[in-house]
């Protein structure tokens, strides 16, 4: 729900996702909720009892984890892993589709998520990362463009004056940037 440029309310679905990450074969089905002034939320499909979600309280990039689309068609895998090698990250990436990654970085599966344009006229859908914007917001995170602005919409259907998103803690999200900047 956008008012005025302003999201103030998403809810994402997710019946593919794991409950828990760390139990892949384990309850699947996800919905994930973010209120203007009241914070994030993950429940599963099967119980009305919901969990606040915050990311992780992460103080260095080089101890992040990052996610990235399985369709390199989405976003440039290629540039995701010279940022990650800027950054020190070793852990291996986690592969996940849809605004699943932004549920992944809201509940402290992984720490960063990078959209990086594959296209130079590639603008991205408001519908792709309203949602997963007031998400990450809520669960304290920054959302921004590559450029480190943030995201605009308020202008129709498509993110026309930003390029690619970036998601990260604030506590590192300038090193994520200025890496993404290189």
């Amino acid at each position: 729900l956008i008012i005025d440029r302003d999201v103030r309310l998403g809810i994402l679905g997710c019946p593919n996702l794991p409950v828990d990450l760390k139990k892949p074969k384990g309850e699947k089905g996800c919905l994930f909720v973010a209120i203007k002034g009241q914070g994030a939320f993950q429940r599963s499909f099967y119980s009305t009892e919901k969990t606040q979600i915050r990311l992780a309280d992460i103080s260095s990039p080089s101890a992040a984890s990052f996610c990235k689309s399985v369709v390199a068609e989405h976003s440039s895998h290629c540039d995701a892993a010279k940022i990650a090698l800027l950054l020190g990250i070793t852990k291996p990436p986690l592969r996940i589709d849809s605004m699943c990654k932004y549920c992944a970085v809201a509940r402290d599966d992984v720490d960063i998520y990078l959209r990086l344009p594959v296209h130079v006229n590639y603008e991205e859908n408001i519908w792709d990362h309203a949602a997963g914007y007031i998400l990450i917001k809520k669960a304290g995170g920054i959302v921004s463009d590559i450029n480190n602005k943030p995201l605009d919409f308020s202008l129709g259907r498509t993110l026309k004056s930003n390029k690619g998103v970036v998601v990260a803690h604030s506590k590192i999200h300038r090193q994520v940037i200025d890496m993404v900047q290189q």
